[in-house]
């Protein structure tokens, strides 16, 4: 009897793992079913065979319905996953939107997957208003007046030392004055002081009011022979001296409408007429090197004669490659505007030309004595004076006086004065 029982329980047992085996699937719960049908099995020897074929049978159905919800789970499952809120959904297409374009010629980068919305927005329309100021200064050579503090900001972000300078510079000026951004070219020192003259002017100096200065070339040309070695930027069919003559009758002529203005409108349209990046723009920056070779010459004479000078003359020809006018003209004066622009020493030449004092902001010079420095220096009190501003002593911007009240009729700044009554060095206005 215990044979036939044991037997018997055998046969079961290898019947349950061949249906077990059909039964179950490649899931996770198939293969507890299994393990949990052979234990049931077990478990059924010992009472007799019916109830280890039922419990088998039991089991079988069991692990083949969680079989089939597994599979029908699935889908389900996953499209749940799917279903997010409105919130989520925003946020998924905005991050969708950014790995789209990320690859895109002047995408945003990887960076800005991980910025606000608003930040990215704030960017883009900085951007569109940086191209749409550039656009507009295509057609002038001079930009409008901006904040200081504004332009500082967006042109110098990084927190380098020499950003922090440059901002801080800025911002030691920005309550006195605002900002004309001048055409980054090789005349931009000559444009910056030409656009001063005539939107400050209030009298002729008196070089160009006695004189008569269309003879000057002439004299230039019989004396030294510089004028056929003369460039100009645009093609001419005159001669050159017949064109100097032009460039300076038409700098008398622009300067005495300067003069003449009764409104800051009016000066303001006579800049727009001049500063359109066209000819009479041009002739008349070529005015300005003239009356700086015909300086050069004359102080020359003089330093060869003995007689008093301005000290800058002594840096000026202590040069190798400026000993005399002649090498001055041909190696430096002749490129200025093509191929360079004008130096420190040539800035205080052109000052003294005009006989206008420049007071230019050295911004990389800021918390030092040299923050604000005159070319020349030498006429402070009785030259009018012309404020530019400077990063770098190469390219030159024009400042304009945001409160006039402060400034005397020479546009010099006035100055407070400490309670002993001397005046003290101050890099501050």
């Amino acid at each position: 009897m215990n044979k036939t029982a044991k037997s018997t329980c055998d046969s079961d047992r290898q019947s349950k793992k061949v249906k077990t085996s059909h039964g179950s699937t490649q899931g996770t719960q198939g293969q507890k079913a299994d393990v949990k049908g052979c234990a049931a099995g077990k478990d059924a020897c010992s009472p007799g065979p019916e109830r280890s074929s039922e419990s088998s049978h039991t089991m079988q159905k069991r692990s083949q319905k969680e079989a089939k919800s597994t599979r029908s789970d699935s889908p389900s499952s996953q499209q749940h996953l799917m279903k997010t809120s409105p919130a989520e959904d925003e946020k998924g297409f905005y991050f969708f939107q950014k790995c789209k374009h990320w690859n895109e010629p002047h995408s945003l980068g990887d960076a800005d997957l991980y910025r606000d919305e608003d930040e990215i927005q704030k960017e883009l329309q900085d951007k569109q208003q940086t191209e749409s100021v550039a656009a507009g200064e295509a057609q002038s050579s001079v930009s409008a007046a901006e904040d200081l503090q504004t332009y500082s900001q967006r042109e110098w972000k990084g927190n380098t030392t020499k950003s922090l300078l440059i901002r801080k510079g800025y911002e030691t000026i920005a309550s006195e004055f605002k900002l004309r951004r001048v055409r980054g070219d090789n005349y931009c020192a000559l444009r910056a002081t030409l656009f001063q003259v005539l939107s400050q002017s209030k009298q002729l100096p008196a070089w160009l009011r006695d004189s008569d200065i269309r003879e000057w070339p002439k004299e230039t040309q019989s004396d030294q022979d510089f004028i056929k070695e003369w460039k100009f930027p645009f093609e001419t069919s005159k001669s050159k001296v017949r064109h100097l003559e032009q460039c300076l009758e038409r700098l008398k002529q622009r300067w005495e409408e300067s003069v003449q203005c009764r409104s800051l409108e009016q000066r303001e349209r006579l800049c727009q007429e001049v500063f359109r990046v066209h000819d009479e723009e041009y002739e008349l920056l070529e005015a300005l090197k003239f009356l700086m070779l015909r300086t050069a010459i004359h102080l020359h004479s003089d330093m060869e004669k003995g007689s008093d000078v301005p000290e800058f003359c002594w840096l000026l020809f202590a040069r190798d490659s400026s000993r005399c006018p002649k090498t001055f003209f041909t190696n430096h004066l002749r490129h200025v505007g093509f191929s360079g622009g004008l130096e420190q020493v040539e800035m205080c030449l052109l000052g003294y030309s005009l006989q206008q004092t420049m007071q230019v902001v050295r911004l990389y010079k800021c918390e030092t004595e040299e923050f604000i420095i005159y070319y020349p220096n030498d006429h402070k009190k009785d030259w009018p004076t012309l404020c530019l501003l400077t990063e770098d002593d190469r390219h030159y911007n024009v400042l304009v006086s945001q409160n006039s009240s402060k400034f005397d009729e020479y546009g010099r700044p006035k100055w407070n004065l400490p309670s002993d009554g001397q005046p003290s060095k101050t890099t501050r206005l």
